[in-house]
């Protein structure tokens, strides 16, 4: 287990500067989630960790070992950085056991290393098929395997799991969680992915135009933001304008309690509710406008008093309609951010586009 640290770390192509002084610390042991969206700069980083391409200031650490800073450049053979890539990328006329052996110093240590992967990723019996006779899960799980194999400092994991399927990705993930686990590995996740960056990380940094804006643990980011742009980011939420009064904002839902966590500082405000914070009960403030069923829960969006619309978050087997009369309740306090920190008018809005 090594420490992981970045510091002020830029990047910079032909067409421009990619990272603008980035900072990271990740503790041993510690599995982090670089959650951002396309062209922000998270492969980026993950490369420039790995050696892969040599940034043009900045340092960075793996371990006490400096790899990366003022006449320092260590090439990545030496970093002891085991790195996953998107498609796994396995050599197609090796056989599972081959690949994960492969860069391993032959002899015994090496059959019984291979042999403790194998258990690690659930592969045991399968060890002499090739990669096409192995489904996108079981190749991906053979890729981790391989990155694991020669004990690295650090793993880094570059979206390995955008090509597999909703219910695969999700138990081939934990299954990778797991046997970083067991190892005591220290690794990055690179994603697009809010569900997938919350629920595999003990850790989420949040990236944007080539900066890390926020780190936490995944509920604290969730439910507190650094900004708005980066609320907006995290899932489905309603915007309401708003004028702070002390600890409460006014707004067309009536007085709220204020987050002290929220960084507006200005009396006009923006407030983001989260779809669980809106409880929706029978009355005859409103109705039920559209439902979205996920299965495990359902996406309300209702329209109350005044034509302010909402969204709300229940179980599946809720029996709430569209149509269906409604009354609404905001639970807890709210985030609020500074007017002008919104580019858009301050008017009441629902919106489900959130981080995919």
């Amino acid at each position: 287990m090594k420490r992981l640290k970045v510091e002020d770390l830029h990047v910079a192509f032909d067409d421009g500067p990619v990272l603008k002084g980035v900072d990271l610390q990740v503790e041993p042991g510690e599995l982090w989630a670089i959650l951002g969206p396309s062209g922000c700069g998270k492969t980026t980083l993950l490369r420039a960790i790995a050696g892969f391409l040599r940034p043009q200031w900045g340092r960075i650490w793996i371990g006490e070992r400096e790899v990366f800073g003022p006449g320092v450049w260590l090439p990545p053979e030496k970093r002891r950085v085991g790195y996953v890539p998107q498609e796994g990328a396995l050599f197609p006329h090796l056989t599972v056991k081959d690949n994960i052996a492969f860069g391993l110093p032959k002899g015994l240590w090496c059959e019984t290393r291979v042999q403790r992967m194998l258990e690690l990723v659930g592969l045991m019996g399968l060890e002499h098929k090739r990669p096409a006779e192995l489904s996108g899960g079981q190749q991906q799980r053979v890729a981790v395997a391989r990155a694991l194999a020669p004990w690295p400092s650090l793993v880094l994991l570059d979206e390995p799991f955008n090509a597999l399927d909703a219910g695969l990705r999700r138990s081939v993930r934990e299954d990778v969680r797991q046997a970083l686990k067991a190892t005591g590995a220290t690794a990055l996740l690179v994603t697009h992915d809010q569900e997938e960056a919350f629920s595999w990380a003990d850790r989420v940094a949040i990236m944007r135009s080539g900066k890390v804006i926020q780190t936490g643990d995944p509920a604290t980011v969730y439910r507190h933001p650094a900004d708005l742009e980066t609320a907006l980011f995290l899932g489905e939420r309603t915007l309401l304008p708003g004028l702070r009064e002390g600890r409460e904002v006014r707004t067309p839902l009536g007085r709220l309690p204020v987050d002290p966590r929220s960084p507006a500082r200005g009396r006009e405000v923006v407030a983001v509710l989260r779809p669980e914070q809106v409880h929706l009960g029978p009355g005859e403030e409103g109705k039920i406008l559209r439902a979205q069923y996920f299965g495990h829960d359902l996406l309300l969006e209702a329209e109350v008093a005044g034509g302010v619309r909402v969204i709300s978050r229940v179980l599946g087997a809720s029996l709430l309609r569209p149509g269906d009369p409604i009354r609404v309740e905001i639970l807890g306090p709210v985030m609020v951010y500074d007017k002008e920190a919104d580019g858009r008018a301050p008017v009441a809005q629902v919106d489900r586009a959130g981080a995919s």
